[in-house]
């Protein structure tokens, strides 16, 4: 298998996941999700990625990632920047990334549900109390983990910062 047919191996749709998981889980792995747009791949998502990574000997890093339309949604027509084939295979592309599946709802909720994962991660911006799906993790046992946010690291600021500034209008 060559390495770009490797990555999209990783890539998956919700049956497919499922059935690995079951895998996963006969072979004592934990599942570690997060989850989020993704838009532009940054430092901050490393950070976030590579510690879900070793929270667990062998962890299954699982990250469910929205859909375009559920991007748009959420932030706005201009949004996303990059489509979700390809944020899904950049995030694929990374070591600590076991799986990738898409979810074209609002919240992970229902994904979460499916997948019932031991570990929920999310970013230093969130609390125990705000992050979706902390409720159905916990009452399997499962931890909720907030990783210390990386300042100077987000999408939305990054887009900021590309975003040129405005031009003296001429006068008629």
């Amino acid at each position: 298998m060559t390495k770009p047919q490797a990555i999209h191996h990783k890539i998956y749709d919700l049956p497919q996941l499922l059935q690995q998981i079951s895998v996963w889980r006969f072979h004592n792995r934990q599942i570690v999700f997060t989850n989020g747009c993704f838009d532009i791949l940054h430092k901050g998502h490393a950070h976030v990625l590579n510690t879900a990574s070793e929270l667990a000997y062998n962890a299954a890093v699982i990250v469910g990632v929205n859909t375009d339309a559920s991007v748009k949604r959420l932030k706005g027509e201009s949004r996303p920047i990059n489509n979700q084939n390809d944020r899904a295979f950049m995030l694929a592309s990374l070591y600590a990334v076991s799986a990738v599946v898409l979810f074209d709802e609002e919240t992970p909720y229902a994904l979460i549900q499916a997948i019932q994962p031991d570990f929920i991660v999310k970013g230093g911006d969130y609390t125990p109390d705000t992050i979706v799906g902390a409720d159905i993790v916990q009452a399997r046992g499962g931890k909720v983990v907030v990783v210390p946010f990386l300042e100077n690291y987000s999408t939305t600021g990054l887009v900021e910062k590309m975003k040129l500034p405005e031009l003296p209008k001429h006068s008629s």
